[in-house]
C-alpha cells in the first residue's frame, strides 16, 4: 500500500513537472483570438497562452466565448478590443451588445492604468415598452426583460421612436480607444523590430532586438527556468516519499475520519441537488399527492424505506423562479427544531422541485379551520405548545441566523405539524435576508396573504416594513387559533371577518373569556393569554409591537400580562408589553436594503 501511494505521488510530481516544463517552453510568438482578430504580442500577452515574460506588466488580453479580444484590466468591466495599434500605442475599443456600458454605470472611479483615454463619447439609456429594431438600435440585452426594451443611445443622435420611451440614466465618458506611454516600444515597431523585456534587466526595462535574436532569447530562458525548476522537484520528491513512507498508516486512518464525519455533516445539513428523474423515482412517478395549490402540487416520496419527504413541485409556467431561489438560498442555512428542514432541491431545466422532511400531520390549518368538530381540536395546551414553537421559529430567523431573514407569508397554512404535533414554520418563497444590525428592509411590492399582511407592508402610509412585520402577522395567526370556524362578534349585521380581531379586543375589555367553546369548557387562562399576545402583536403602529423574543417570554410565563391597547383607534400608541417598567418604543428607525 505505501508503494502504490508512492509510485502516486510520483506520478503526480511528474505530470505536474512535465506541465511547468512545457510552460516554460512555450515561444512568445504573436497569437490571434479569432480569424479577424487583432494579433497579440509584446507588450501584450495573451492570458493562459503566453507566458509571463511574453508581456509587459499590466498588458494582458484574453478571449471569450464567442473568440473576441478583452483587454483585462483590473476593474469589474471587460473592454472587447477592435484593433491594436503598436506602432502608435494605441488600442481601439467596441462593445458587441452594450453591456459593457451596464458594468460602467454600476463603476465608479474606475483606474484603466496602465492606459489612458483619448477619445470617448456619452450614451444615454432609454426604456421602452417595444423594441426600436427598424432603427437600427440593438437592445442592452442584461438590462432588458418583457416589457422593457433598454437600449443604449449616443447622446448626439436622434432615433425614431424616442419619444415613446423613458430615459432610465446617462452612461457618461465611455472609453473608445486607450493609449499607452510605457513601454515605448514606437521607435523599434517603425524599425521592424520587436521589443521585448531584458532578460538580465530590472524594473521592467525593454530592449529592441531582430526576431532572430528572440529564439536565442527564448532558449535561454528556458534553459534557466528549466534547471531551476528540475532541481526544485527533486527535491520536493524526495521530501514527499520520506514524509509517505514514516506517516502513512497514521494520517490515513485519521483522514478517513475526518472524510466521513465531513460527509456525515453535509448530508445533514446541506440540501441535495437532484435531477427530475430523482424527482420521479422519489414519488414513485407522482403516486400519492398531498395537496395542490397556485404555486405547484406536493407529493409524498420515499428516499429509503425509513425516510419519507414531501416532495413541492413548481409550476413551470409560474413566476420567474425568484421564489425558488429565495427558498433553496434561505433554507440551506436554516436548522432549527421548529423551521421545516430541506432535504433537497430539483433545477433540471426548467423543472423545480423542492424536497422537505415529511411531516404526516399536515398543517396547522388543517385544525384550527375544523376546530368544531371534536375529534380534529388539539385541546388548549397543545395549541399553546404550537404558538410557542412558531415564536421560537421566527425568534431564531430574527436573530439566531448570520442574517435576518424574513418571511412575509406566515401564516396557519404554513405551520406544519410533525409526529408529536411540534410546529415547523414553512414556505420561505417570499423570505428576504438583511443585515441584524439594521432594523428595516426597503421593498417596491407588497408580498405575503390578505389578512396576514401588515399594515405596512400593504401601505407605506403605515410606517416603514421591518421584521415588526413578521410580527403582525404572527399575532394574526394567535388570533385565528382560537377563532376555529366561529366569528366572535358576528351579528346579522356585520359578519365579515375582518372584524373578528376587534371583537376579540372587545371581549377583553368586557372582561370576557375570548375563547371558543370546542371540544371542551375549562380554564379560559391560555385563549386569553393568546388573544392578549396576538393583540399586542396586530398594534397598528410597528413600534408599538413587541419583538419576537419578547412574545416568546410572554407565551412562556404570561401570567400578569398587561392588557394591550386598542389597535384599531386612529390615536395612542402604548409603551409596555409585559408586566414592568414602562419603555419608549417609539423610536427612529434607518431604513436598510434587502439583500439578495
Amino acid at each position: 500500500m505505501q508503494q502504490a501511494v508512492l509510485i502516486s505521488s510520483l506520478c503526480l510530481i511528474l505530470v505536474a513537472f512535465s506541465r511547468v516544463l512545457g510552460e516554460t517552453q512555450k515561444a512568445c510568438k504573436q497569437l490571434h483570438c479569432g480569424d479577424h482578430g487583432p494579433a497579440i504580442h509584446f507588450p501584450f500577452r495573451l492570458k493562459d497562452r503566453h507566458p509571463d515574460h511574453c508581456g509587459y506588466p499590466g498588458f494582458v488580453v484574453s478571449c471569450n466565448e464567442r473568440h473576441e479580444t478583452v483587454l483585462e484590466l483590473p476593474i469589474p468591466v471587460k473592454f472587447s478590443v477592435n484593433t491594436i495599434d503598436y506602432k502608435n500605442q494605441e488600442i481601439y475599443l467596441y462593445y458587441p451588445d452594450n453591456c459593457q456600458l451596464a458594468k460602467l454605470l454600476e463603476t465608479q472611479n474606475m483606474s484603466f492604468f496602465p492606459f489612458y483615454v483619448i477619445d470617448q463619447g456619452n450614451f444615454m439609456l432609454f426604456d421602452c415598452s417595444s423594441g426600436l429594431e427598424e432603427s437600427g438600435e440593438v437592445a442592452v440585452p442584461c438590462l432588458s426583460s418583457p416589457g422593457h426594451h433598454i437600449y443604449a443611445v449616443y447622446s448626439s443622435d436622434y432615433v425614431e421612436g424616442l419619444q415613446y420611451c423613458t430615459k432610465t440614466s446617462d452612461v457618461l465618458s465611455v472609453p473608445y480607444k486607450f493609449r499607452w506611454s510605457e513601454p515605448n516600444c514606437t521607435e523599434c515597431e517603425a524599425k521592424g523590430k520587436k521589443c521585448r523585456l531584458k532578460s538580465n534587466g530590472t524594473k521592467n526595462e525593454i530592449e529592441c532586438v531582430h526576431e532572430a535574436n528572440m529564439s536565442k532569447w527564448g532558449a535561454a530562458r528556458k534553459l534557466v527556468v528549466t534547471g531551476a525548476s528540475l532541481g526544485s522537484f527533486v527535491l520536493m520528491l524526495l521530501v514527499i516519499a520520506a514524509y509517505h513512507v514514516y506517516s502513512y498508516d497514521r494520517n490515513e486512518k485519521e483522514n478517513r475520519l475526518k472524510i466521513e464525519r465531513f460527509l456525515e455533516d453535509y448530508k445533514a445539513l446541506k440540501p441535495s441537488r437532484y435531477s427530475y428523474a430523482d424527482i420521479k423515482r422519489i414519488t414513485d412517478q407522482f403516486k400519492d399527492k398531498l395537496g395542490e395549490g397556485a404555486y405547484g402540487s406536493v407529493y409524498k416520496g420515499k428516499l429509503s424505506s425509513e425516510l419519507f419527504v414531501a416532495v413541492k413541485v413548481l409550476n413551470s409556467s409560474t413566476g420567474d423562479g425568484e421564489d425558488f431561489i429565495n427558498e433553496v438560498g434561505t433554507m440551506g442555512h436554516i436548522h432549527h427544531v421548529n423551521v421545516v428542514r430541506m432535504v433537497g432541491f430539483c433545477a433540471d431545466g426548467f423543472r423545480r422541485a423542492l424536497v422537505y422532511e415529511f411531516l404526516p400531520n399536515g398543517s396547522l390549518q388543517d385544525f384550527i379551520s375544523s376546530a368544531n368538530n371534536n375529534n380534529s381540536f388539539l385541546g388548549w395546551d397543545k395549541l399553546q405548545d404550537i404558538a410557542l414553537g412558531v415564536a421560537q421559529g421566527i425568534e431564531y430567523l430574527h436573530q439566531g441566523c448570520d442574517q435576518r431573514i424574513l418571511h412575509f407569508d406566515i401564516k396557519p397554512q404554513n405551520v406544519l405539524l410533525d409526529y408529536n404535533f411540534t410546529a415547523k414554520l414553512s414556505d420561505f418563497g417570499l423570505a428576504k435576508l438583511c443585515s441584524k444590525d439594521q432594523s428595516l428592509v426597503s421593498m417596491t411590492t407588497a408580498r405575503g396573504t390578505m389578512g396576514y399582511i401588515a399594515p405596512e407592508v400593504f401601505s407605506r402610509n403605515f410606517g416603514k416594513v421591518s421584521y415588526k412585520s413578521d410580527v403582525y402577522s404572527f399575532g394574526m395567526l394567535l388570533l385565528e387559533m382560537i377563532r376555529g370556524k366561529k366569528h366572535i362578534g358576528a351579528t346579522p349585521e356585520n359578519t365579515n371577518e375582518a372584524y373578528y380581531p376587534e371583537a376579540v379586543y372587545n371581549l377583553l375589555e368586557e372582561a370576557e373569556d375570548p375563547r371558543v367553546h370546542i371540544g371542551e369548557e375549562g380554564d379560559g387562562k391560555i385563549p386569553t393569554k393568546l388573544a392578549i399576545v396576538g393583540l399586542w402583536c396586530i398594534q397598528w403602529n410597528p413600534v408599538d409591537r413587541p419583538s419576537m423574543k419578547t412574545v416568546v417570554e410572554m407565551l412562556e410565563g404570561g401570567e400578569n400580562l398587561t392588557k394591550p391597547p386598542n389597535p384599531f383607534a386612529s390615536t395612542g400608541s402604548t409603551r409596555i408589553f409585559a408586566t414592568g417598567p414602562s419603555r419608549n418604543l417609539n423610536l427612529e428607525l434607518e431604513t436598510i436594503v434587502e439583500l439578495e
